[in-house]
């Protein structure tokens, strides 16, 4: 089995394969705070609590975007897999030919999507990424990984508009009912989910005219069907796209396997 790990901002996303198929999937907290052990122990539980053999893991891959998690999760995999992890970055084969200027600044995840939505729906394709920052990726018919765009996330925009206006209070992230909000609950619904998918398809429309194509959009992360749901350039919400591209980047750097 392949233990497949993306190593968020805020959530670390973890899931296991047998070949192509995803035998279980996870969600825990992202803390930097916890030990080698802990993530080690909480990793074996998931699995054992989903019916899986932890001494059948045979690898790991990793796409991390928190640097100081990196370690922890390595010092892991070794411990409690006896694997050294395979580590998504743009040194790896993927074969995309990357034009980020200078490659190794584009996110693990990045490139893990790009990979996935390449193999899987075919190309051009422009990967919306809706986590903690709300990322485009974008990827030329000729298989040219050209770049995107970077956007605060949704939650982080909630979080600013309660830290930084008094009488703005928390609130819980969910559809609002119309555009026109009546309560203050209401107003900050409509401006975040709505805002956001305003700006999501008005930035790939300008995509589209720059890359002269029609791609295909797909929408990945945790708010992907929110927003999805109101949008009329996303065609297809994938959820497991980062952890399929993890598999598929093990996979092409480990052709014995």
């Amino acid at each position: 089995m392949l233990l497949a790990i993306d190593i968020g901002n805020t959530h670390t996303v973890l899931g296991c394969f047998r070949g192509e198929q995803l035998l279980a999937q996870w969600r825990i907290a992202t803390d930097r705070q916890r030990t080698e052990d802990e993530y080690g122990v909480l990793m074996i539980e998931l699995l054992r609590n989903s019916d899986l053999n932890p001494r059948d893991v045979r690898g790991v891959a990793i796409a991390c975007v928190v640097p100081p998690t990196l370690e922890i999760f390595t010092a892991a995999s070794r411990s409690y897999f006896s694997c050294e992890p395979f580590v998504v970055s743009a040194e790896n084969e993927c074969g995309l030919r990357i034009l980020y200027n200078p490659p190794h600044a584009v996110g693990a995840d990045r490139i893990a999507n790009a990979v996935a939505a390449m193999h899987k729906y075919g190309l051009p394709a422009v990967v919306v990424d809706l986590g903690t920052a709300t990322t485009f990726d974008v990827i030329s018919r000729n298989a040219e990984y050209l770049g995107g765009a970077i956007t605060p996330g949704i939650h982080i925009s909630l979080e600013a508009l309660s830290a930084r206006a008094a009488r703005l209070p928390r609130i819980a992230l969910s559809k609002p009912p119309r555009a026109i909000g009546r309560t203050t609950e209401e107003s900050m619904q409509s401006g975040v989910v709505f805002g956001t998918v305003g700006m999501v398809d008005w930035l790939v429309r300008q995509i589209k005219k720059e890359l002269n194509d029609e791609p295909i959009v797909i929408a990945t992360g945790g708010l992907a069907e929110a927003i999805a749901h109101e949008s009329d350039q996303i065609r297809i919400v994938d959820k497991q796209l980062t952890l399929d591209g993890l598999r598929l980047l093990y996979s092409l750097n480990n052709s014995s396997e």
